[in-house]
C-alpha cells in the first residue's frame, strides 16, 4: 500500500478527488492553512510540512496544489510529484498571469466577484454537465476570499523550484486555465477540472503508475 498525499486546487479542497477510485493505496488529504502576509509560497509549503505523516511520500496536486506539491518536494525527500493539471514550471502559467503581475494588478483584485461562477468561468474550468457546475460553484462560493487572493499573487510571482524526484505529469489539451505544453501523459479533451470531468480515465492513469515496480 502506497501513502498518497493530495493537494487541491486554488480555492478547492478534497472534494476534486471525490471521484476517483484507487482501491489498495492509503489517501490523504492535505488541508489549506491560513496565508501569513507577505509570506512566499515556499514558506507557505513548509508550513503543511506537519500534515505529511510518512517517509518518502507521493505527492498528488492539482492545479496550484502541484505548484505546492513541488516546492514540498524541495523542501523533503518525497518518492515522487505527480501534477494533475498544473505546471511544472513557471513557463506554463499564461503570459496573462505574468503581464498582470508586472502591473501589479494583483494588488487590486477583488476575491468575491472573481470567485463567483458563471458561464466564462464553466468554460474556463471545462465543465458542462449540471452536477460538475454544482461542485465547482459550492467549491468556489466555499473558497476563503484571504486564501484566494494570496494564491492567486503566488501564482503570478512563482519561480518555481526543480525537486530531485521524479515528476509525473498529466494535462489535457484543452486545459484553458494552464498552458498545455506537454506531459508524460496527455488526456485528450481534458480540461482544467478533469480530475472530476474526467476521473475514470485519471484514475487508471494513476493505478498503472502506482501498480508499476518500484
Amino acid at each position: 500500500m502506497k501513502q498518497l498525499f493530495f493537494l487541491s486546487g486554488l480555492g478547492a479542497d478534497r472534494r476534486v478527488f471525490d471521484f476517483l477510485d484507487l482501491p489498495g493505496h492509503q489517501l490523504n488529504y492535505l488541508v489549506w492553512v491560513e496565508p501569513i502576509r507577505g509570506e512566499t509560497i515556499t514558506e507557505y509549503a513548509r508550513r503543511l510540512l506537519p500534515q505529511i505523516h510518512s517517509d518518502n511520500p507521493i505527492l498528488v496536486g492539482v492545479s496550484f496544489g502541484g505548484m505546492i506539491a513541488l516546492e514540498i518536494a524541495s523542501i523533503i525527500k518525497v518518492d515522487m510529484v505527480i501534477l494533475i493539471s498544473s505546471a511544472r514550471s513557471p513557463e506554463a502559467i499564461p503570459r496573462y498571469f505574468k503581464f498582470m503581475a508586472r502591473l501589479n494588478i494583483q494588488k487590486f483584485l477583488r476575491p468575491k466577484p472573481i470567485r463567483k461562477p458563471n458561464a466564462i468561468m464553466f468554460w474556463l474550468f471545462g465543465v458542462t454537465k449540471k452536477e460538475h457546475k454544482m461542485l465547482l460553484t459550492a467549491i468556489m462560493t466555499d473558497t476563503d476570499e484571504a486564501f484566494f487572493a494570496w494564491a492567486v499573487e503566488s501564482i503570478m510571482m512563482w519561480k518555481g523550484n526543480v525537486p530531485s524526484c521524479k515528476v509525473i505529469q498529466i494535462h489535457g489539451t484543452r486545459d484553458r486555465v494552464l498552458t498545455f505544453l506537454s506531459a508524460d501523459y496527455v488526456v485528450p479533451r481534458g480540461g482544467h477540472l478533469m480530475i472530476v470531468t474526467n476521473a475514470g480515465e485519471i484514475s487508471q492513469i494513476l493505478q498503472s503508475m502506482l501498480n508499476k515496480p518500484s
